[in-house]
This record gives structure tokens, sequence and C-alpha cells, in this order.
């Protein structure tokens, strides 16, 4: 797990621009997985061969939008299965979505953590690090 943070960090700090901005997501699977894209395939495939289920949920959270949209910040993470797929991320959640519900992947903008360990320590407090919620319906 370490080693994919800091992967990560590697990867995004190094750029110029947000990670947020080459990211989107779409429903596949007859609308049962949600596809992630926007990676570069070296980084993603050497993160999957590191990581369990549980890394993938701290560096790509899915969420149920609530109704009270201020409270997005408060879900509980979507728990499911992800996997790789060249540099394709897909993540198939335990309950199926369910129809007329907004979800939301956060992405968080890796270039702004000081190190690994910043990330991992700040990610989840309000105000620190940047992050952009894509929206999904199914």
């Amino acid at each position: 797990m370490k080693r994919c943070f800091f992967l990560l960090t590697f990867l995004f700090g190094c750029s110029n621009h947000s990670n947020t901005s080459n990211i989107s997501v779409s429903l596949i699977n007859t609308n049962h997985s949600l596809q992630i894209s926007g990676f570069d395939k070296e980084i993603i495939n050497d993160i999957a061969q590191n990581s369990a289920d549980s890394a993938w949920q701290a560096l790509l959270p899915i969420y149920k939008m609530p109704a009270d949209t201020d409270m997005k910040d408060f879900q509980k993470a979507q728990p499911g299965k992800y996997g790789v797929k060249d540099s394709l991320v897909i993540f198939t959640p335990d309950t199926p979505f369910r129809e007329g519900q907004v979800y939301f992947l956060r992405s968080f903008d890796y270039s702004q953590a000081k190190d690994a360990w910043a990330f991992v320590r700040e990610q989840k407090q309000k105000g620190s690090i940047g992050h952009k919620d894509l929206l999904f319906k199914y």
C-alpha cells in the first residue's frame, strides 16, 4: 500500500496539472460496474499488482449521493471490488447500483500532497487535499 501511494504521488506530483482533469467515469456491464479511465497504463498495472480493494477505495472512493448534498462529505464509501483492465479501473459494487440514484467518484488531486504519507493522513480532512467529484446516475 505504501508503494501504491508513492506511485500515485509521484505520477501526479510531477505534472503541472491536476490528476482530476483527465479522469472520466462510465457505467458498463449493463450498468453493473463503473469504468474509471484517464490513468497511465504502467502506473495502474503496477498499483494493481501491489494493492488490495481497500487501497483502491482510499484512492478512488465511490459514494452514494445523499438527499441533502451538504452531507456528501460524511458518506461512507460504497464497498465493492476493484479490478484493472489495460489502463482502466473497473469498480463493481457489493450491492448493485440503484436505479435513479446519483453516485459520485471522488478523485483527489495528488499533486498537492507533500508526500505519500501526507496524502494518507490528510485525504479525509475537510478542506485539505483538493478533489473533484465525478457524478453518475444509474
